[in-house]
């Protein structure tokens, strides 16, 4: 019985603290003090396109979803 709690208590602890990749750092705005780089990548979760900005002060990488765009031929 002791394994069944402590299994579930490992997989909530995962669930809300480790999979938190873009969760907190996505938003609207770009905070201050971050600087734009030239890293993009898709998230296969979503298929949402993120760039990526570093703060270096900080050391710390904020995710902004960038917007649509619409592919021209």
């Amino acid at each position: 019985m002791e394994i069944i709690i402590i299994l579930a208590a490992i997989a909530l602890l995962s669930w809300f603290v480790f999979d938190k990749r873009f969760k907190m750092t996505n938003n609207n705005e770009i905070p201050p003090g971050y600087e734009r780089t030239e890293e993009t990548f898709i998230d296969p979760t979503n298929k949402k396109k993120y760039r990526v900005y570093y703060n270096a002060a900080e050391g710390t990488r904020f995710y902004y979803e960038e917007p649509d765009q619409i592919l021209s031929k």
